[in-house]
């Protein structure tokens, strides 16, 4: 009576995570505010898995919290880790296989959720491991058993209707739905049994001992149903189905039994001796269709003991007529054994590797937070940086403040003298050309990048476009050209960006040789500067001139004051953090926008007030200007031209070389940092590619294997999803190509979709790859012209397109001090 069936376990196969965890990790959350190091964490994660999978077939009761661990650790991780992110190849073979090499049907599927699908039918299958070895003499024994039986049908029943869900194509015979739904049937039937056993062993009356055991045959005689069916024929073990067949009529024969012992009780002889008779012929029949003479053994000698005394009574003293069996009344049913739900938390002291990581959902509205903070900032510093470029230009125009320090003779002004100064510290104009020259290769090795980045794709796609033409129909696999769109995408966005930049650094390097000669001279000595300059007249004091003094101290003062505000505008933060995980905790959607837009508000409302009071101001300041400068102009006499000119000429030179000295250090900046981002792209795409080359192996060596076969395989052929779910092939395991997902493509902002959680999305809307987190000087480079001279004239209109604004993902990214490309 007490032998148990234990399901075998999936096998799994040795897989590196630790590298395509790194580099989504990295890609996902490397970022200013998230400076974490996870390679311990994932190093940790690697070690766990391959602790979990293999300590498993041990089978031992310590076993099952390492797996325990494991699966709130995957459960953990993929509500953190972007679901189309991550590409590893996870290959398990079918628990049922049993070829003599250790399997051949195997399927690899790089998602989370697939490992997550093979590891919980483990752990059903450890569970019903350990409480098949469980003592059925102890009460300690009795209660682990049940619990564990009805735990791994709970969790049977519940991959049944996830696991289509999840894996999203054909899968092996072991996790098809109807399998998994035999399974769960079994082990709610052998937990009824521990009931059984422990009604027994408590000694408990006779009536409940029936009544359990008649709800333990009727649960059996519901697995039978499921585990004779056509399509499981020579599929299971060859022991299991009469074992079950077996156990349904020893428990019909127990519920006799026991309920004889009822009528004896009670004086009833002649039903006593109706079912005890009817359950020593249950007994038997139990023996012979399990093909085990021991089964049942101890009960079938005592129903065959009591029976002969009972007969005897019976001829001697009560001489009742004995029933025909089918005209009793049917005994009761008590059902004790449930399906125990899936549980939030397997481990008993799971501590997650991963909790500084955010939740996906979080991760997403952070991410589009910063995208909105961004673009808001970027776009007050623009403004505040294009009027002060108006500003600068105005004055350039106008030969301010140099106008009213002209001296007489060669002196130079003290203004000029401070921008050589300023230019000269800043290495002068070789600093300049230094730097653009760095400009080229930087952009060399991102294009190298790229192109080898584009290159593994075509690569992959041309292998599975041959194999496709080869081997035709019984090429299932998804096409690569389905699975890599979101990449060609994002390869497309990255080289959009470089062509940008290569306009940007031609606009810089226009700007260079436009005001080259003036930067030279201001980077030449004094006394070179004196020759150069034309001589001219000294200024004559007057109440205007002491008007444009105070005026350009009012520029000195404005020109400070954005510099302040634009430091507030980089610095101010909010955390948006907890008001995140505060509003997930109240409700499983994040309203993003909303709370975005209110934050936004606060932080940065009065800081916006102030940039429109700025260039305010700024009106009137350069009216005031122009103003006072007519009258200076009418004053002063013998002022030559070709002087004033050149003074304007070294103005316009110092306003262009502190702007392309901070261009071309952002610009540098935004190509490493670029650099950065196609390395993580690139080790994407290389995952990728591994992971179908992985796949493609599979495949490829069933293929092979199917044609080295003289005939028809002997391997169950278990339907893809079976009566019942609508549009599925019911022709074996042949996958169907249209169906076939194998690879993650759902792309949505929040977080990854459990199973049943809604219908699949296979090509949801596209969100923009990571892009480098700086300001992008040229966005701001075309200003409008003021006064007579414009030393921007002719500059093409936002040559990058404005990287501040383009819209984001993969990572909160933020703009680091400068406000760059």
């Amino acid at each position: 009576m007490a032998e148990l069936i234990a399901v075998p376990l999936k096998k799994p196969s040795d897989v590196d995570v630790i590298k395509p965890l790194s580099n989504v990790i990295k890609s996902t959350y490397s970022n200013a505010n998230n400076q974490k190091d996870y390679t311990e964490a994932i190093v940790d994660f690697s070690k766990l898995r391959n602790n979990a999978l293999w300590r498993a077939f041990e089978k031992y009761e310590s076993s099952l919290e390492v797996i325990y661990s494991y699966y709130d650790q995957l459960c953990a991780l993929e509500g953190k880790i972007p679901a189309h992110e991550l590409q590893i190849p996870f290959k398990w073979k079918d628990a049922f296989d049993r070829t003599i090499f250790g399997g051949k049907l195997s399927l690899t599927i790089s998602t989370l959720a697939y490992e997550k699908v093979c590891v919980l039918f483990n752990i059903a299958a450890l569970q019903s491991s350990v409480a098949a070895t469980q003592s059925l003499e102890s009460d300690e024994g009795l209660k682990l058993a049940a619990k564990l039986f009805q735990q791994s049908a709970g969790i049977f029943n519940y991959l049944k209707a996830n696991v289509m869900m999840a894996i999203q194509q054909e899968p092996t015979p072991d996790i098809s739905p109807e399998t998994l739904g035999a399974l769960s049937a079994l082990m709610l039937a052998q937990a009824q049994e521990i009931f059984v056993h422990k009604a027994i062993h408590d000694a408990m009356k006779d009536g409940v001992v029936a009544r359990l055991a008649s709800q333990a045959e009727e649960l059996y005689a519901d697995a039978l149903k499921l585990f004779q069916k056509e399509i499981f024929r020579a599929f299971w073990d060859k022991e299991w189905v009469p074992l079950i067949a077996g156990k349904q009529a020893g428990y019909r024969a127990m519920t006799e039994f026991y309920q004889s012992l009822v009528c004896k009780n009670n004086k009833k002889i002649g039903e006593e001796i109706a079912r005890l008779e009817h359950a020593v012929e249950l007994f038997k029949s139990a023996q012979q269709r399990s093909n085990k003479p021991h089964l049942f053994q101890d009960y079938a000698n005592r129903a065959q003991r009591n029976l002969a005394e009972v007969k005897k009574d019976n001829d001697f003293i009560y001489h009742e007529r004995i029933p025909d069996i089918k005209s009793l009344e049917p005994v009761g049913k008590a059902s004790v054994a449930k399906l125990i739900p899936m549980p939030e938390v397997f481990s008993s002291n799971f501590k997650d590797l991963f909790s500084d990581l955010l939740p996906v959902s979080v991760h997403h509205a952070m991410s589009s937070y910063d995208v909105r903070r961004n673009e808001l900032v970027n776009s007050e510093i623009s403004k505040l940086r294009e009027m002060t470029q108006v500003l600068n230009g105005v004055l350039a125009s106008l030969n301010l403040p140099a106008a009213i320090e002209d001296t007489s003779g060669t002196e130079l002004p003290q203004s000029v003298l401070e921008k050589a100064q300023y230019v000269k510290e800043a290495g002068g104009i070789r600093a300049l050309e230094n730097s653009m020259k760095e400009l080229p290769d930087l952009l060399q090795r991102n294009k190298e990048l790229l192109d080898e980045s584009e290159r593994m794709l075509q690569e992959e796609r041309e292998s599975d476009d041959q194999l496709k033409d080869q081997f035709k129909d019984r090429w299932t696999r998804t096409p690569s050209s389905r699975l890599t769109e979101q990449f060609h995408t994002t390869l497309r966005k990255y080289r959009e960006i470089i062509n940008n930049a290569v306009a940007a650094d031609k606009v810089v390097r226009e700007k260079f040789e436009n005001h080259k000669e003036g930067m030279e001279i201001l980077s030449s000595d004094e006394n070179t500067m004196i020759n150069t300059v034309p001589t001219g007249s000294a200024v004559q004091e007057s109440s205007v001139v002491a008007q444009l003094r105070k005026l350009m101290e009012n520029v000195e003062a404005l020109k400070t004051e954005r510099d302040v505000i634009e430091s507030e505008l980089k610095s101010a933060t909010t955390d948006m953090k907890a008001i995140f995980l505060s509003a997930l905790a109240k409700d499983s959607a994040i309203d993003e926008p909303n709370l975005s837009v209110e934050s936004l508000g606060k932080t940065y409302g009065p800081l916006q007030k102030q940039v429109r009071d700025s260039i305010s101001r700024q009106e009137q300041l350069i009216a005031d200007i122009q103003r006072c400068h007519a009258e200076f102009t009418s004053e002063q006499s013998g002022s030559g031209s070709s002087r004033e000119a050149m003074l304007c000429k070294l103005a316009a030179a110092y306003d262009a070389f502190k702007e392309l000295k901070g261009n071309l250090n952002e610009g540098a900046k935004f190509y490493n940092d670029l650099t950065q981002l196609l390395v993580v792209f690139q080790n994407k795409i290389s995952d990728f590619c591994f992971a179908r080359k992985t796949e493609k192996e599979e495949l490829l060596k069933d293929l092979t294997s199917n044609l080295s076969q003289p005939g028809p395989l002997t391997t169950p052929s278990i339907p893809s999803h079976h009566a019942g779910i609508p549009g599925q092939n019911q022709s074996g395991t042949e996958q169907s190509g249209s169906s076939q997902l194998p690879y993650p493509t759902h792309f949505q902002g929040g977080m990854p979709m459990p199973y049943g959680a809604g219908p699949a999305t296979p090509y949801p809307a596209y969100i923009a790859p990571p892009m480098p987190a700086t300001y992008n000087p040229y966005a701001t480079m075309p200003y409008p012209a003021q006064g007579n001279y414009n030393p921007y004239q002719g500059m093409p209109p936002t040559p990058y397109g404005g990287y501040a604004t383009l819209p984001r993902c993969g990572g909160s990214q933020h703009h680091p001090q400068g406000h760059p490309y």
